[in-house]
Parts: C-alpha cells; sequence; structure tokens
C-alpha cells in the first residue's frame, strides 16, 4: 500500500472516530424525568400481547406495530413538548429531529399502504378490511403535510415559531392519535376473521413471516442514518415492566451500532429523544432546568 493511501485510510479513520466521539447517541448525557416525559399528551397504547397474553399471529403482529407506534408517538410528545423551550442555537437541530419524525411517519404511512396492506387483504381474501384504517390515514395526511412543509420553508432555523408549530401538530393531533390507537386493534381482531389461518397452520407461518419481514424493512428503508437512530432512541426498554427490552430482535451489537454509529452521523438531533442509548426515558433536552 502506497504512504498516500496509508495516510488517506488513518486520516478517514481519524474523522470517523472524531465524529463518533463528538456526536454519538452514547457519549450524551441524561437523567431520568422530573417533569412530564413523552407518554402524554399522546397516549400511548397498551401492546395487545401485554394486555391479553395472547400469542397468535394477528396479536403478535398488532403489539410489534404498537411498539413502532408508541415510538412514534413518544417522538410527537417530544417534539410538541419541547418546542417551546428550545434556544434558537438548538433550533436547526431540532428542525431536523421533527422532520426526521414526519419522514418515519409518511414512510410508516406509504409502507403499509403499499406492501402490507395488500398482503394482509390476499391472505383474508378480503378487500374490505382496511376501508376503515383507510379513512383513518386519510383524516391526518393533510395536517402532517402543512407540518413539514412549515418547517421546510422557514428561512432560517431561528424563525421558527413554537406556537405555529405546535398549532399545526394540534390540527391532527386528535386524529392521529386516534389512528395510532386504532389500527392497533384492528389488527388483533382479525384474528377473529372467518379466513384467518389457523393456529400453527402452514398459512399461518407464512403469514407470521410475512409481518416479520415488513416490520425489519420499515423503519430502515426509510433512512438508515436519520429515520433509524429516531427509532431507536423512541424505544423505551423499560415499559410494560421490562417486556419489551430486547426488541426489535437483532444481535445486541447491531442494535448497538444502529443507535450509536449511525446515530452519530446526525448525531446533535438526538439529544431532543425521548430515551437514551441504553432505551431508557430521560429528562427531555429542552426541559432540563426548566422547572
Amino acid at each position: 500500500m502506497s504512504l498516500a493511501r496509508i495516510v488517506l485510510f488513518f486520516s478517514i479513520q481519524a474523522i470517523l472516530a472524531a465524529l463518533f466521539l463528538n456526536n454519538s447517541p452514547y457519549l450524551m448525557t441524561s437523567t431520568a424525568p422530573t417533569s412530564q416525559w413523552a407518554d402524554g399528551p399522546m397516549k400511548l397504547v397498551v401492546t395487545p400481547q401485554y394486555e391479553t397474553k395472547k400469542t397468535d399471529l394477528f396479536t403478535v403482529g398488532a403489539t410489534h406495530m404498537c411498539l413502532l407506534h408508541n415510538a412514534i408517538i413518544r417522538g410527537f410528545n417530544s417534539i410538541y413538548l419541547q418546542a417551546p423551550h428550545v434556544k434558537d442555537a438548538d433550533k436547526a437541530a431540532f428542525i431536523g429531529y421533527a422532520q426526521t419524525w414526519f419522514r418515519f411517519v409518511k414512510s410508516h404511512h406509504d409502507d403499509e399502504e403499499e406492501n402490507l396492506f395488500p398482503k394482509v387483504k390476499e391472505l383474508l381474501g378480503d378487500e374490505a378490511v382496511w376501508n376503515k384504517t383507510h379513512e383513518e390515514h386519510e383524516s391526518f395526511l393533510a395536517g402532517l403535510a402543512e407540518f413539514n412543509t412549515y418547517l421546510d420553508t422557514l428561512d432560517s432555523p431561528t424563525a421558527m415559531d413554537p406556537a405555529k408549530m405546535i398549532s399545526l401538530m394540534d390540527s391532527f393531533k386528535d386524529n392521529f392519535e386516534n389512528h395510532f390507537h386504532s389500527e392497533i386493534h384492528t389488527i388483533a381482531a382479525l384474528a377473529d376473521h372467518a379466513k384467518a389461518p389457523a393456529v400453527d397452520s402452514p398459512e399461518a407461518a407464512v403469514a407470521g413471516e410475512t409481518f416479520k419481514t415488513w416490520g425489519k424493512k420499515t423503519v430502515t428503508k426509510a433512512g438508515m442514518l436519520d429515520v433509524v437512530p429516531f427509532f431507536m432512541l423512541n424505544l423505551d426498554r423499560t415499559s410494560e415492566e421490562g417486556m419489551w427490552a430486547n426488541w426489535p430482535p437483532m444481535p445486541a451489537p447491531v442494535a448497538w451500532g444502529l443507535t450509536n454509529i449511525a446515530g452519530a452521523w446526525y448525531g446533535s438531533w438526538w439529544k431532543f429523544s425521548s430515551c437514551d442509548a441504553q432505551g431508557q426515558p430521560q429528562e427531555l433536552y429542552a426541559l432540563r432546568g426548566s422547572n
């Protein structure tokens, strides 16, 4: 290897190390919540498995969807609660965090409509199974888009008006919350559908794999350097008596890398997240010292 290549190699390593040391969520300080946390104002959803202890295909599928929804809800709450308290110096990072939330929600919606829902309709032979869900989606999409457009067209980050931001979030909050709860009940109820696969049948195994595959891809395809760290840092591993401490299922080094190495790229954004790099609820950054 030539001297120039050796120098380039070590220069890249030094840059990556500096990026990690300066921005990784692993090195961010956190404390346990002492004031209102990201479990409100939008209510979190109780997972069907925790509530019913059932393990059929659709209860499990609804539970995994619920865990994803709760990460999104914590994201919403963390934005809503912190917006009035963000200092001008932090507004650019806060906008990055908020727009990552938007991309997460938009990608999640699109992926459901384009991939998951058609497969479930085919499985059950029921074209009407998602009719209510489609209507719920339409009830908040316009407000969601307006929220992102506002952030996208600011003259500068410091022009962000917290009151305007919260007003836009309020415009779709109720319909959004209703849907994110309702969809979980809709999926869980499919266990009683006339054409639901019998427990332990080959059809149930195939359908279970469909849910699992979709679940693995839906977050990563939305963005490895932004949406994935956002998701990981809004997962509360203490919730429901620690039942989901190791969810989503993946080797610990992979989960650590997705949180702390991928998360270093936009590291300044994640100080606003609801949980720390260990999945513990943390005092919301912009509220620290505000009480």
